[in-house]
């Protein structure tokens, strides 16, 4: 046996032995000192004694391997291991310098963003990563960039999960997204609406992105961004009207954003456009529709009653429409259905991620005033 290739052929067994029994996950995470060897065998700069430059490749890509499959470990078990893993002091420098393309290949550069977008799912990593600002600069690089290979059927995942590690990182946070918008070389705002616009594969990673730049770094956005802004309305509402799921949801928070930032815009494509009876119609059917929330799109009745919310109290003649379309009576459903999942952004398992400091019950009531 090629000695040489053991610690590479260690990390394959341990990815694999992972990904079948929570045991072995435990046994993992509590082998002394493990996880910062796959840490350290992932970094650019571990150069082992011995060990042929392919060998070396090739342990770099299963160790980083082993830390996607560690950091997407499910419930609150895997709420523990990824908070255990974002302690090691070199892991976020390690992970700026592997996303250089100059220095790994697109599919270590593919590993490494699904790690980011992993490790961002709590609120306090997501702030370190923030601070480190090259890997938000390489993640912004990979999206925007959008240069995927010709050929294959794999080549649009880089900025695609780029697009997604941003959109975690972008949740909740202020800071992350005002490092966004700083970006030297990009006019941020403009890029992402041009992206919806355009029907890009990347265009719900955009709308959610841009949904969260509206909340977080509105006092920032200046008259250009808020044309480039409403410069998507119409796609964004048509979108609307034919999405399900957890597409419908994003959808439903960016449009409600974009009529709480610029709502004289948002009246007249709405009214102009002829779809008002239909667009309130149909956020109705949604709310009745969508009674047992699930974990593929916890947020989808907050993002109908936030959405109502904003449109009436920007233009009270909103609410006799939902009226017409019996919107107390909904709204009262959803008083009577509560569930925890609606406290939080985002799910894994049986863990929810990232609360909401708002309660869906004080939107209620804000909503049933309106009316």
């Amino acid at each position: 046996m090629n000695h040489d290739l053991l610690p590479a052929l260690g990390m394959l067994i341990i990815e694999r032995l992972a990904t079948f029994d929570l045991e072995n996950w435990m046994e993992i995470n509590g082998a002394t000192c493990l996880i910062s060897k796959i840490i350290e065998f992932a970094s650019c700069r571990t150069k082992m004694i011995n060990i042929s430059e392919t060998d070396q490749t090739m342990l770099k890509g299963s160790s980083l391997k082993v830390l996607r499959r560690l950091t997407s470990t499910k419930g609150r078990f895997g709420v523990a291991l990824r908070q255990k893993i974002s302690e090691h002091p070199f892991l976020l420098s390690n992970i700026a310098e592997i996303l250089d393309e100059s220095k790994s290949s697109r599919e270590d550069r593919e590993v490494t963003a699904e790690i980011i977008r992993n490790l961002a799912m709590s609120g306090n990593t997501s702030a370190e990563i923030g601070h480190i600002r090259l890997i938000i600069s390489r993640l912004m690089y990979a999206l925007l960039r959008q240069d995927a290979p010709s050929s294959g059927d794999t080549g649009h995942l880089l900025p695609m999960i780029a697009g997604q590690a941003l959109a975690v990182l972008a949740m909740e946070s202020s800071n992350n997204c005002l490092v966004m918008l700083a970006e030297p070389g990009h006019v941020f705002i403009r890029e992402l609406t041009i992206m919806i616009h355009s029907e890009s594969q990347y265009r719900y990673a955009a709308a959610s992105l841009l949904r969260d730049m509206c909340v977080q770094a509105r006092p920032v956005l200046s008259n250009s961004d808020l044309k480039n802004i409403s410069y998507i309305l119409r796609e964004v509402l048509e979108g609307i009207m034919d999405a399900e799921g957890a597409e419908l949801e994003i959808l439903l928070g960016l449009s409600s954003q974009v009529c709480n930032v610029v709502p004289e815009d948002f009246a007249r494509e709405l009214d102009c456009g002829e779809i008002k009876k239909r667009f309130i119609k149909r956020l109705v059917d949604v709310l009745n529709s969508n009674m047992v929330p699930t974990a593929h799109c916890p947020g989808i009745r907050r993002a109908v009653v936030q959405h109502a919310v904003y449109m009436m109290e920007n233009k009270p003649s909103y609410a006799n429409y939902f009226n017409r379309c019996w919107m107390m009576e909904a709204l009262v459903m959803v008083e009577c259905t509560p569930s925890k999942a609606e406290n939080y952004r985002l799910f894994w398992g049986d863990a929810g991620l990232m609360e909401h400091s708002i309660p869906l019950s004080a939107l209620l009531a804000r909503a049933k005033r309106c009316l």
